[in-house]
């Protein structure tokens, strides 16, 4: 199945010049800790920024966050997945690079999309209550036949 079937369309995102105060207060805002940094009106993803990354990279540094850019801290090139890519293959990149949340792209490597692995547990649960929703079917159609 392609992850475009489960990516969340409505991403949050922002530039590489905005300070660091100012993307936190996005975060706040729109009750995400993730953010797509884009380079333009492009929407190309060029990066990430996490509320971890805010903590380690500027809280914990002792930073003025105002004097701090996106730019700055963010994962820059992250792992991307196309619209068009397989579930189980993404699963498994994320895994290798060690990530929970991976922008997704059109064919022209614009943003359409985000997916978690909130998403992906999601999906999973979907099929799983359909399997188990089988197998009671089966059980019940058994027992009637049986009557």
């Amino acid at each position: 199945m392609p992850i475009s079937q489960i990516c969340r369309r409505q991403v949050v995102t922002v530039g590489r010049e905005v300070d660091v105060v100012t993307a936190a207060r996005v975060m706040r805002d729109e009750h995400v800790g993730y953010l797509v940094v884009t380079v333009d009106s492009s929407g190309r993803p060029i990066g990430v920024l996490t509320d971890r990354d805010i903590v380690l990279k500027v809280t914990a540094r002792g930073l003025d966050p105002a004097g701090v850019k996106v730019g700055e801290i963010m994962t820059s090139d992250p792992l991307v997945a196309d619209f068009g890519a397989d579930i189980g293959e993404t699963l498994q990149r994320m895994r290798e690079i060690g990530v929970r949340r991976v922008p997704v792209v059109d064919s022209q490597g614009r943003l359409a999309g985000v997916v978690a692995l909130d998403d992906v547990i999601d999906h999973l649960f979907a099929q799983l209550a359909a399997v188990a929703g089988a197998i009671r079917t089966e059980q019940q159609t058994e027992r009637a036949l049986r009557s």
